[in-house]
């Protein structure tokens, strides 16, 4: 017994599609049961699957209307181009060959119109192509991002399949084991021709720097990826290198410096970024003199609460923090020197972590005080490589050394995607053209 359900009228005619349900839930429950693919729980299963069904079919209907108005538009506005008798000369001409496409709400069955559009070939201009449906699309886009996020979480190369069909549905295509090795070859080559883009037009004010190892199953050594991204005049940032290196030694890090200078960067940024290493320092400072220094904050409150007992952590954490949200340096340095009062007598080591870099984790009040949220640590890259780390912890390393290098900027590509502009980015203009900052206010225009 069932419910008849005439809504869809057929374009161009008059008949209904008929849909029929079962008049409850059990019924329909029992119709899941009799099948061999029911699961444990056929309830559930059941409003899974028509909630499904309805998403795609949903977003085919969607997806049909938006091609026939794209075709529509592209006709009327060749409506002129008439042979002598008055006949268009660009009008529609039925349909491609339907072909499947995995998209976010499944496989669709996707036919794309069809024109008759040969006058403009001779005419020399441009013919009909879908900007919605391109020709040989076979995935859409956030399905390609949702590979290598797969990969990076942790999922094997033989598992993507299985996983891509509980996201998918069954009918899946394209995500074979082979097709993943080969989609892991493209990025390979992606990743290369990234790496020698033209860097003449560049400029950046900021610089954030790290160095993330990895265990790499192949190499003996721990490979060491060094990171360089960076902030735009207009205030967007940018992924400008991702190399490996030896241990975030100076060669390493003055290799990838005199590497961008080749490939065209002129002027360093105005302040970097960084963690206390040493190399990357010295090799900023013989590379590009002018750039100011800014050590992370969060790296060094964990180097000096490591030194501290954890009794004290607590009490010691907020007096750091009062030390870099102090509104001005002045204030910075007061409650710096009642951290040195506090702890220098019973633990020496951690008021010396923190009071050997004292200028260096001063230099953010140089600079918009919108932009110290920004500038005070190397946040943008702690949280974007924060995937890569469990994805080597759970596949117990990377393979090769450039499947690390390319997994590690196949995640950064697609983190880069969202990441904000910096707050206060019309300010950059001023910092490009000398103007001087002082506790995060600007000052009169440097002579």
């Amino acid at each position: 017994m069932g419910i008849e359900v005439k809504k869809r009228i057929l374009s161009g005619t008059k008949e209904t599609e008929t849909v029929v349900w079962p008049t409850t839930n059990h019924e329909r429950i029992r119709e899941m049961k009799n099948k061999p693919e029911a699961i444990e729980n056929p309830e559930e299963n059941v409003f899974e699957s028509v909630l499904d069904e309805v998403v795609r079919k949903g977003a085919q209907k969607m997806l049909e209307t938006a091609l026939n108005l794209e075709v529509e538009e592209f006709c009327r506005s060749h409506a002129e181009r008439q042979d002598e008798a008055g006949r268009r000369l660009v009008v529609r001409n039925g349909f491609n060959r339907a072909r499947d496409i995995v998209t976010g709400a499944g496989p669709l069955k996707v036919r794309t119109p069809r024109v008759d559009d040969r006058v403009l070939e001779e005419a020399e201009e441009p013919r009909f192509k879908s900007s919605l449906v391109p020709p040989y699309l076979r995935r859409t886009k956030n399905i390609e991002e949702l590979v290598p996020v797969l990969y990076l979480k942790g999922i094997s190369t033989g598992a993507f399949t299985e996983a891509l069909e509980k996201i998918l549905g069954k009918d899946v295509i394209g995500f074979s084991a082979e097709n993943i090795v080969r989609m892991k070859q493209i990025w390979e080559k992606d990743y290369k021709a990234w790496s020698e883009r033209d860097f003449s037009k560049s400029r950046y004010v900021y610089w954030w720097v790290d160095g993330i190892y990895f265990n790499v199953r192949l190499d003996d050594e721990r490979q060491c990826i060094l990171v360089i991204i960076g902030a735009k005049a207009d205030g967007t940032k940018e992924l400008i290198a991702v190399e490996d290196g030896f241990r975030e030694s100076k060669e390493s890090w003055a290799s990838i410096i005199r590497a961008l200078k080749r490939k065209g960067l002129i002027d360093g940024p105005g302040l970097a970024i960084g963690d206390g290493s040493l190399g990357f320092w010295a090799a900023i400072a013989e590379e590009f003199p002018d750039t100011k220094t800014q050590i992370c904050w969060v790296h060094k409150t964990a180097n000096v609460l490591d030194k501290l007992p954890s009794s004290l952590q607590g009490k010691a954490k907020k007096m750091i923090h009062d030390i870099y949200l102090a509104p001005t340096q002045q204030d910075a340095n007061v409650a710096f020197d009642v951290f040195i009062e506090e702890f220098d007598l019973k633990y020496p080591k951690a008021v010396e972590s923190l009071r050997s870099n004292r200028r260096e984790l001063m230099s953010f009040y140089d600079f918009p005080a919108e932009q110290w949220v920004h500038i005070r640590s190397t946040n943008v890259i702690e949280s974007t490589f924060a995937t890569v780390r469990l994805r080597t912890k759970r596949t117990k390393g990377c393979g090769s050394r450039i499947a690390t290098l390319t997994m590690v900027f196949k995640l950064a590509e697609s983190a880069e995607k969202r990441w904000k502009k910096l707050r206060g980015y019309r300010k950059i203009s001023q910092l490009l053209e000398g103007v001087q900052f002082q506790d995060g206010i600007a000052l009169q225009k440097a002579a």
